[in-house]
């Protein structure tokens, strides 16, 4: 198993130019390392766009969904930081799912991350799971692939209302399912076997919807 735990935490988020410096700062110095301080969370990751909307990627790694709706995360969504609150204010275009981690599998983190996020239709929800570990299994046997990820996403507690997603200026949306694949080579090894293995067509032809993908690059993690 590659990731940490059997919870993940998936963000996605732009950043306005105007505040990039001081979202770099905040996100660094206080907001993951607050992230991570809480119990039950095990690890908090930040990679930029190399393809793909929005440009920024967060995942977040904890014991289990109980700590994701659990009372010290809660704490900590409705009593944001005056920091927080102001560079909460300029994120744009948020995406995040809460998730149960479904199937990892791999060898270690990876510098590079392949993202899809997306809705299924109704009734097609075993076929895409078919479809997907399938892919990833296959994925997790690639050279220069390091992990291979599925995480379900738990609409009711991604949705919950806090006082940090008010300092928002959009509503996050919260998609359902959340594939990662960690690349620990070559940028070109990993969306070539990602093109092959799991490619957006046939992800659609077994009912994904809204199908969002990107390529990432790690930049932070906190101790």
């Amino acid at each position: 198993m590659s990731l940490l735990g059997k919870a993940a935490v998936a963000i996605w988020h732009d950043v306005r130019p105007e505040a990039r410096a001081d979202y770099f700062e905040w996100h660094n110095r206080e907001h993951m390392p607050e992230r991570v301080g809480i119990p039950g969370f095990l690890r908090g990751r930040r990679y930029a766009a190399l393809h793909g909307q929005p440009e920024f990627c967060t995942l977040y790694e904890a014991v289990s969904l109980d700590v994701l709706t659990g009372p010290d995360y809660t704490a900590r969504l409705n009593n944001p930081t005056p920091w927080t609150r102001r560079a909460a204010a300029q994120l744009d275009g948020n995406v995040r799912s809460l998730c149960r981690v479904a199937l990892s599998l791999g060898t270690g983190q990876g510098g590079l991350l392949a993202t899809w996020r997306y809705d299924v239709a109704p009734g097609r929800d075993e076929e895409q799971r078919a479809l997907v570990e399938a892919g990833l299994r296959s994925l997790a046997q690639r050279p220069g692939i390091v992990g291979a990820h599925l995480c379900l996403g738990d609409r009711e507690a991604s949705s919950l209302q806090t006082e940090e997603k008010k300092s928002r200026p959009t509503q996050a949306l919260t998609p359902n399912w959340v594939v990662l694949v960690e690349g620990g080579g070559e940028r070109v090894a990993l969306e070539d076997a990602c093109a092959e293995l799991l490619p957006a067509a046939l992800l659609i032809e077994a009912g994904a919807q809204d199908l969002a993908t990107g390529t990432y690059q790690f930049q932070f993690q906190p101790f």
